[in-house]
């Protein structure tokens, strides 16, 4: 596809975008006013009430400066290129006419989104963002961009445009959109659960919920769009199953979360699919050695998951959720996450070399996981300490993963 196509679509998804926008902040203001928007208002809509639209002409005037300035340094220091058959030639420095259409397209977006935030009754913008920081777990946006960003580059072996709006995507927007739907539908498990409200979890107040909803939604859609666009249809189906994840782990009247063993395996996919989709985007040969080390990676998961719900027993019983530990008891349910690691880490001792080595990465989670082998119902809440310590496992094991990616790269290229 032609860079400047691609651009166009990118362009007119903004503006459509920002016309819905638009809309539904006159109605949520001529609800507040008890008053339904006049055919004047509607002829009103080139400008937007509440915007200062000096202060938009700076910005955008200093985006165009960065875009021109930052694209032209990073494409003289050779971080990625442009295939001249797929470019227009017009170039601002370095930068191909075509990258301009994306601060463009913000510059259409971001204030119909700030005007149609402050429509919205008793919500106030800034407490939004605040909580939507903190529902995202940006202690957690590592574990699903790392995934996306190894497989990608594994694949292509270069740095370029997809590859960081991909990245940008699953660290933040996909974050968002998985625990954000998760925090507005467990609102009654969570006011009960005295972990959440920090690092394990926002807890949201209702008055939040749609407006959370919404921008889960509008943060979404843009990337998800361009990562379409330029996908294959093996990546299409990549994305269409981690979508579907996402929503259906947490949205009625799926509620994967409450169905035993696959709330494990839905969880799990909220952390396999990205690197699944980075390697169809990016074109990679699917082989059996590859199918090995993401099913390795997908019985991490499933053990996370299972490990992480038995803390959470009586809040989940108390609310009605019938996850793994509350159905099949917390011991149960830590043995099932112990079997769960290990076969994670046998499975790696078949991938080729020198995916062997990272076999030993399953035994600090075996380690942090074993001593609750006789743990109860009534003592689930105790295995907190072992999920507060796992948060900081993943992080030792991602910068081990990355000297191992490094050493497989050097080898193959030598």
């Amino acid at each position: 596809m032609k860079y400047a196509l691609l651009s166009l679509a990118f362009l007119l998804l903004a503006v459509g975008l920002s016309l819905i926008l638009r809309r539904a902040s006159m109605k949520a203001r001529g609800a507040q006013t008890d008053t339904a928007p006049t055919s004047t208002a509607w002829r009103g809509t080139v400008r937007i009430a509440g915007v200062n639209e000096g202060a938009v002409l700076i910005a955008s005037a200093a985006l165009l400066v960065l875009t021109a300035v930052f694209d032209s340094l990073m494409i003289a220091s050779n971080l990625f290129t442009y295939s001249e058959s797929l470019i227009s030639g017009i170039r601002v420095g370095l930068a191909p006419i075509e990258d301009f259409a994306y601060p463009v397209a913000m510059v259409i977006l971001l204030p119909a989104l700030w005007v149609f935030l402050r429509s919205q009754p008793a919500i106030s913008v800034r407490l939004l963002l605040k909580h939507a920081f903190v529902v995202s777990r940006p202690v957690s946006w590592i574990n699903t961009a790392f995934p996306f960003a190894a497989g990608y580059l594994m694949s292509t072996r270069e740095v370029d445009w997809i590859l960081v709006v991909g990245t940008l995507y699953y660290l933040v927007p996909y974050n968002l959109a998985m625990y954000g739907i998760n925090d507005v539908f467990d609102y009654e498990s969570d006011i009960n659960n005295p972990r959440k409200g920090g690092l394990e979890g926002a807890l949201l107040p209702p008055s939040y919920h749609q407006p959370m909803l919404w921008l889960c939604w509008w943060s979404n859609v843009p990337f998800l769009v361009i990562l379409l666009a330029v996908g294959s249809p093996l990546s299409v189906l990549a994305f269409a199953i981690s979508t579907f994840a996402v929503i259906a782990y947490s949205a009625p009247i799926l509620r994967f979360k409450e169905r035993p063993f696959l709330d494990s395996l839905t969880s799990s996919t909220h952390f396999v699919s990205p690197a699944l989709v980075g390697m169809t985007v990016a074109g990679a040969q699917l082989d059996a050695s590859v199918a090995v080390l993401l099913l390795s990676f997908f019985c991490w998961g499933i053990a996370a998951h299972a490990f992480g719900a038995v803390q959470d027993i009586g809040p989940d019983r108390e609310a009605g959720i019938g996850s793994v530990a509350t159905v099949v008891g917390a011991r149960k349910t830590v043995v099932f996450s112990l079997v769960m690691w290990g076969v994670a880490g046998l499975l790696m001792l078949s991938t080729p070399w020198p995916g062997p080595l990272a076999a030993v990465l399953a035994l600090p989670y075996l380690i942090n996981c074993a001593p609750y082998l006789r743990v109860t119902d009534e003592t689930a809440a105790t295995t907190n300490a072992a999920w507060r310590r796992f948060i900081w496992l993943n992080y030792a094991s991602g910068f081990l993963v990355t000297l191992l990616l490094i050493l497989e790269w050097t080898t193959r290229s030598s």
